[in-house]
């Protein structure tokens, strides 16, 4: 077993050597002053020439234990705790509910937006402008700095998933459809992006990304994952992290901000796909698929802060899961940055795991854990000061917990320079590359699933009208936690703005819910079949006028997603989309769908009907024109799937890199996806030669590299996605049929061939063995390189000691 400890360095052995002092000299921290002061006689902690773990433990010196408690607690400003009636900071209400400071503020832009869904009561209270939110946030700071004993700044935090979940924020492609781009260097500039974003309205800390690994398309809230695989979540994510925090270090520059890694751990992987439920695999499972993309990128990426999920793993909830926390990510793999919370999921210790018979006992397993800070509102963390006074919690936990929060204030250079430019922030509201950006990563996510007879491209030229008919034919579906931008682009529009001279045609067809209104009960019922059935008789008139009918099927932000319930037990298109389908097929007019969901669909009702389909996923605000550019040829689709579509939701889970004993077979069904891992077709061909080897064996501490040339045999310039997997033929625990271990996004011009090499190294070849070994075994590989997860274009090779 790989048992790492943390390596020592200054800070390690100063903070710890401060800390036992004391807590042992200090028990209950009273009123504690200190007169250390740097040589440009100011507090140590305000000197900015000093180490940062000076200034922590100089800071930490000087806290009372109000203050520090206050440091460890969130207050989520959805709620309008410190705003009055107008939206505007209060500092009368500062003065009441944090004299002592705070450690974070939640969500200041408030992230109950999403899109046309409706907003119930909350609108009239959002920062609406990128100024505004500036001068709200830059207004608690100035109250923090000169009417607070210490001065010490708060870290706002917000949701960035796939842009700023604000007013008038970039709205990019959702998580899922990014990471069909397999494009490590887009999301890194996509990301940083988002940071300058985020930083300009006086935030500092994103609760992204989602490395939760996900299989079972039922669960609810994979649009906010990277997908099946933990070899390109992991790369994926650490692109992301290196975008918001940038490559420097430690300190993040002014224009980033903290990444989160969640949800930690198991999350994705739910039982029955249901969101929350228990996740019961073992170590070894564990290590090798769901905690890889976490220890990966707290290695590689150096990532300030995880989040703690929300489900237990064999028993034990994460925010009680000492060995989680302290074992694994603190003392294995030497993560030294904040571990937060979810939101309430302290108090659910208490409410929903049964594991702490009070809040006391919920904020005391929580903090012992190492879970840092309990984020949503102050709950539990209010009993804290009762329970270190009556020696139930050490002072120890408490300071450790504050300390790491301060180092990353600290990091972040608060201390120096806490306020934003409000004039700026407007600014880059309107940043046209940030819009561009939005229209790449749009390109680079679509997927086009079937094409039969060549279908797409469509011609331009060729029709004369064109009906666009579906339930999100005529809106903008940005996914999950996504904000309001200051614009949008629907297929309809796109399609209208591209072809000038050809009349466009549209109808919803059918609806999928009562309401669109997230706070009304009816949005999480299906509509009637007899209010639908009225919908599409309309539907069909308007497509018998047409030449070509574009179907905008799938689902939306209520069909699936975090809310509860969020998931579901079948997978086909909601409500009566697939009557709208064989009703327009009826008509005999060229048909073409559109894709735009969430999570894969089984698609068994259309899957053989019509001849070509897209995936789009949630494009984000630049959804029309994207869409519209490939489905005319001026953008040759270029994604692969990230996700396995099943045929029924009775395979999931199902993935690519199965077991050898797991599909054995259905009586009277196949074993086989719709759709497989890494799939995607283009409107080119590409040829792959031969695999060649540069050697036939390697020794444990060699490498090889493995070769491919590629040819692109189409008229369109475009990129393919050059896959590589690799099998252990035989080893002493079974292994998967085959595993990801590289991939490169690759331009080719018509005509054009390329050569694309991947270097196998030891690593890429270990796994745990039957006692929690991380090893490499002698024996032979097959590697495999191709267009998908299935392709067979492989050589052999051998391992040898």
């Amino acid at each position: 077993m790989r048992r790492r400890l943390l390596k020592s360095s200054l800070y390690t052995i100063s903070l710890l050597a401060f800390l036992f002092s004391f807590t042992v000299n200090n028990r209950y921290d009273h009123n504690t002053q200190s007169n250390n002061t740097s040589i440009n006689n100011i507090p140590a902690y305000k000197d900015p020439s000093l180490p940062i773990h000076q200034r922590v433990a100089d800071l930490l010196s000087r806290m009372t234990l109000d203050e520090k408690i206050a440091q460890i607690q969130c207050l989520y400003e959805g709620k309008r705790h410190l705003s009055d009636d107008n939206n505007k900071f209060s500092e009368e209400k500062a003065a009441k509910l944090i004299p002592h400071g705070i450690g974070q503020i939640g969500r200041p832009f408030e992230n109950v937006v999403l899109n046309e869904v409706g907003l119930g009561d909350y609108s009239k209270y959002q920062n609406k402008t990128p100024r505004e939110t500036a001068e709200y946030t830059n207004a608690v700071q100035k109250f923090l700095r000169e009417k607070t004993r210490l001065g010490i700044p708060v870290i706002f935090h917000d949701e960035a998933l796939h842009g700023l979940v604000a007013y008038n924020a970039t709205s990019y492609p959702q998580a899922i459809a990014l990471s069909c781009s397999w494009d490590t260097k887009l999301l890194e500039e996509l990301y940083s992006a988002v940071a300058e974003e985020v930083r300009s309205r006086g935030s500092h800390q994103t609760l992204s990304p989602v490395l939760d690994i996900a299989r079972d398309a039922r669960f609810g809230r994979i649009d906010e994952t990277l997908g099946e695989d933990p070899f390109l979540t992991s790369r994926l994510g650490e692109a992301i992290v290196r975008g918001l925090q940038g490559r420097e270090g430690p300190k993040i520059p002014e224009n980033k901000v903290a990444a989160t890694l969640k949800h930690f751990c198991a999350y994705g992987q739910p039982e029955a796909g249901s969101n929350v439920g228990p996740a019961n695999y073992s170590e070894k499972y564990l290590r090798e698929n769901l905690f890889y993309p976490f220890e990966y990128v707290v290695k590689n990426a150096k990532v300030k802060a995880l989040m703690a999920s929300y489900n237990e793993i064999n028993g034990i909830p994460s925010h009680a899961n000492d060995w989680l926390m302290n074992k694994v990510l603190r003392k294995e793999w030497g993560f030294g940055g904040l571990v937060v919370s979810d939101y309430m999921g302290v108090t659910e210790l208490m409410t929903l795991h049964r594991v702490a018979e009070s809040k006391e006992m919920a904020i005391k397993k929580s903090l012992e854990a190492g879970v840092d800070t309990e984020f949503g509102d102050i709950d539990c963390s209010k009993y804290l000061k009762q329970l270190i006074l009556d020696s139930k919690i050490k002072m120890s936990v408490l300071d450790s917990a504050v300390a790491r929060h301060l180092k990353l204030k600290f990091e972040l250079g608060l201390f120096e320079n806490p306020y934003v430019d409000p004039e700026k922030a407007e600014k880059l509201a309107e940043n046209s590359r940030y819009k561009e950006l939005a229209l790449k990563a749009a390109y680079e996510s679509v997927v086009l699933l079937k094409n039969e007879g060549n279908m797409l491209p469509l011609s331009k030229t060729a029709y004369k009208r064109i009906a666009v008919i579906g339930p999100n034919a005529n809106k903008v579906r940005l996914g999950s936690y996504s904000g309001k931008p200051l614009s949008t682009i629907s297929l309809v529009e796109g399609i209208r703005e591209k072809l000038k001279g050809v009349e466009v045609l549209t109808h919803e067809g059918c609806k999928i819910t009562k309401s669109e209104n997230w706070y009304e009960k009816e949005s999480k019922m299906l509509e009637s079949l007899e209010v639908n059935m009225k919908l599409i008789k309309e539907a069909v008139a308007v497509a018998k006028r047409a030449d070509l009918v574009i179907l905008n099927l799938g689902g939306t932000e209520l069909t699936a997603g975090e809310s509860a319930p969020g998931d579901r037990l079948n997978l086909d298109l909601p409500g009566n989309q697939n009557e709208l389908v064989e009703e327009i097929l009826k008509t005999q007019k060229p048909v073409v769908v559109v894709l735009t969901n969430g999570q894969p669909l089984s698609l068994n009702k259309i899957n053989d009907k019509v001849p070509a389909i897209l995936e789009s996923w949630y494009l984000g605000q630049m959804t029309g024109k994207a869409i519209a550019d490939v489905l005319f040829g001026d953008v040759c689709p270029s994604g692969k799937l990230t996700m396995t579509f099943p045929r029924s939701a009775a395979q999931c889970p199902i993935y690519y890199s199965y077991k050898p004993s797991q599909r054995r077979g259905y009586i009277f069904d196949t074993t086989l996806p719709l759709y497989p891992f890494g799939y995607g077709l283009s409107y080119n061909k590409y040829e792959y030669s031969p695999v060649t080897l540069s050697s036939a064996s390697m020794k444990k501490n060699q490498q090889i590299v493995a070769s491919v040339k590629v040819k692109n045999q189409g008229k369109y310039v475009s990129d393919e996605i050059v896959q590589m997997y690799i099998h252990d033929k035989v080893s002493s625990s079974t292994r998967p049929v085959r595993e990801l271990k590289g991939f490169q996004r690759v331009t080719l011009n018509p005509g054009e061939e390329k050569e694309v090499s991947f270097v196998i190294t030891e690593d890429l070849l270990k796994f745990y063995n039957n006692d929690m070994q991380y090893v490499s075994e002698p024996g032979d590989f097959t590697v495999f390189i191709g267009g998908s997860s299935e392709t067979q274009n492989s050589a052999e090779f051998k391992l040898i000691d």
